[in-house]
């Protein structure tokens, strides 16, 4: 395969694993690599228009499952409804979901992973893989 100027982490991975890449599915790639958030395919869309009007909605759901399907995207569903998406992180992480505002928070507590692991042991099982996804109300100062 010819050299290839590589604009996104996703966008390489995309490249890596031999996916054709066409100037919508850049941006797309382009628009993931910086999301921050879990923005479900709307908001990946609204993102992707800015810089492409001609994207449409329909090429933003196929290939968010295209990479879905690579192993390059990860979908949640945070119980509001609509799909989120995040690029599938290096680390394992689980989430905090604001139920008041969809706000999604990261966190990792070693704590939490290894009463995870002990229940799995008690069961019977070596535990191989998991998502947590805690739903909460902020404290009211």
């Amino acid at each position: 395969m010819p050299d290839q100027e590589v604009g996104s982490e996703i966008e390489r991975l995309c490249i890596e694993k031999g996916m054709r890449m066409t100037d919508q599915r850049r941006v797309i790639a382009s628009v993931l690599s910086a999301v921050h958030d879990h923005p479900d395919a709307e908001g990946i869309y609204r993102r992707s228009v800015r810089i492409d009007p001609n994207i449409s909605i329909a090429t933003v759901y196929r290939t968010v499952r295209l990479f879905e399907e690579a192993g390059i995207l990860e979908r949640h569903d945070f119980r509001d409804g609509r799909s989120r998406y995040e690029p599938v992180p290096e680390t394992h992480h689980d989430h905090l979901i604001n139920v008041e505002t969809g706000e999604v928070l990261e966190f990792q507590n070693e704590a939490i992973e290894e009463l995870q692991r002990q229940v799995a042991a008690e069961l019977g099982f070596r535990l191989v893989d998991h998502r947590m996804e805690l739903y909460g109300k902020p404290l009211k100062k």
